[in-house]
């Protein structure tokens, strides 16, 4: 039997892991190349995964909602021409190919979260002699939820195992954890004997906001969606990696208004495409970065990675209220026009759900518009692996006091905030400040009397 193995997508530069949202096929199924097998998603885009080769599919290694890291075989199909006569019906979870035993589907689904594939071995493997010994195996995966719920190896000891020799399965360990939520937790003696090769240390005692708050008045509970803990699990995980600080500069667009407010029509009627002011601020923000390289960097360890694309994000609202970031790949290369369509034709893709992987991979440098929603200014979290993330906030007429050569006078002129939030690690504020800066003055002096 020819077997080929299906695994999981690397779908962007910084994306580790996917969430397994629906199998497509079940195992017996036939499937044929670039069909779609499961559809998966990132935290940044969902995404259908399609079959690498004709076939009939063997063997599905994880379940539906699984978090499956990028590489990990996820399925297995065999590419024989004459697969009816190799693989055997399909009951419920199990099934046989070549007349094999089959294995513990559970077992077999729980080891593919921490091993790399092991052939098949025959199911003579444990002699009984380990199941009735005081020393149980426990693989890397119950060991791990052990260790992260403050499971004593006392506790783990007392649990009977249901899958293959008796062994705690992952579904073993999460109904123990779900029974003792409801009930008083017993006191626990330690004992002095000597940790085994496969014993957990005890983790700290469980925090009380790990157990779900007992809530009560007139209120509403609503549940997170996928994507809501995906982003907040991001963001979270940017406060923790970057050292944040933010910078923030006042700049008179009012140049950049009156010259939009006077093409845009004609804009629209030669182009096809309504000119907004996103692809204005990005245009000025491509020029500093070029002063500015290393506003467009990564950090790795010790190791600071200068991008030579310019490939900027722009943070878009979806209507259900999440966040994306689809990325104008080399907007360097792009004149105004390019990057009107650019980001017109991203707007809408992220609105209407057809965002593809590539188009939210290979970021390096975001713009968040905050000024749509009314917000006149904000400290934006930088998007990781990025060192740098700017936003605008709303532009409001106000009286200011303008210098000319004649004298001071107070005009009435569009303003407008924008602020920086950028890694310490390696911008320091003078860096920062002079970005910002930068940027301020390109809006400021923006070309009224520039043509289209």
């Amino acid at each position: 039997m020819s077997v080929v193995d299906l695994v999981m997508p690397k779908l962007g530069e910084s994306i580790m892991e996917a969430t397994i949202l629906k199998w497509l096929k079940k195992p017996g199924d036939k499937i044929e190349q670039d069909e779609t097998l499961l559809e998966i998603a990132t935290d940044k885009v969902d995404s259908e995964v399609p079959s690498t080769a004709d076939g009939v599919i063997t063997e599905i290694l994880y379940n539906e909602n699984d978090v499956v890291p990028v590489g990990k075989v996820i399925a297995r199909i065999n590419t024989e021409t004459d697969v009816n006569n190799n693989v055997s019906p399909v009951t419920n979870d199990s099934f046989q190919v070549n007349n094999k035993p089959a294995e513990n589907k559970e077992e077999d689904y729980e080891e593919a979260n921490i091993v790399e594939h092991v052939p098949y071995q025959p199911s003579q493997k444990t002699s009984s002699a380990n199941t009735n010994s005081s020393i149980r195996f426990y693989s890397p995966l119950v060991l791990n939820i052990a260790a992260s719920e403050g499971i004593s190896m006392s506790e783990l000891e007392s649990l009977e195992g249901t899958g293959q020799d008796g062994r705690v399965s992952k579904k073993d360990i999460m109904s123990y954890l779900e029974a003792r939520k409801n009930k008083p937790a017993a006191k626990h003696i330690e004992t002095t004997e000597e940790p085994t090769v496969h014993e957990v240390r005890s983790a700290p005692p469980q925090q009380e906001y790990d157990t779900p708050a007992t809530i009560s008045g007139n209120v509403e509970i609503i549940e997170m969606d996928r994507m809501r803990k995906m982003i907040a699990k991001h963001m979270v995980d940017s406060k923790n990696i970057s050292a944040h600080v933010t910078s923030f500069a006042e700049c008179d667009v009012t140049n950049l208004v009156l010259w939009r407010e006077k093409i845009k029509k004609e804009f629209e009627k030669r182009e096809g495409e309504k000119i907004t002011f996103t692809p204005l601020f990005i245009e000025g923000i491509i020029k500093c970065i070029k002063r500015y390289p290393l506003l467009n960097s990564s950090v790795d360890g010790d190791r600071i990675i200068v991008k030579k694309d310019i490939n900027i994000s722009m943070a878009a609202a979806l209507p259900n209220g999440n966040l994306i970031v689809p990325v104008i790949k080399n907007a360097d290369q792009l004149n105004l026009t390019g990057l009107t369509k650019q980001v017109n034709n991203l707007a809408n893709a992220a609105r209407t759900g057809k965002l593809k992987p590539d188009d939210t991979s290979e970021g390096t440098f975001t713009l968040t518009n905050v000024g749509t929603f009314g917000s006149i200014m904000g400290t934006p979290i930088i998007n990781q692996p990025q060192v740098a993330i700017m936003a605008v906030g709303a532009i409001k007429k106000r009286p200011v006091v303008v210098e000319t050569e004649q004298g001071d006078s107070i005009a009435i002129r569009h303003m407008m905030y924008i602020s920086l939030s950028y890694d310490h690690r390696i911008i320091d504020g003078a860096l920062g400040s002079t970005f910002l800066g930068a940027v301020a003055k390109e809006f400021e002096n923006f070309d009224s009397k520039r043509s289209i």
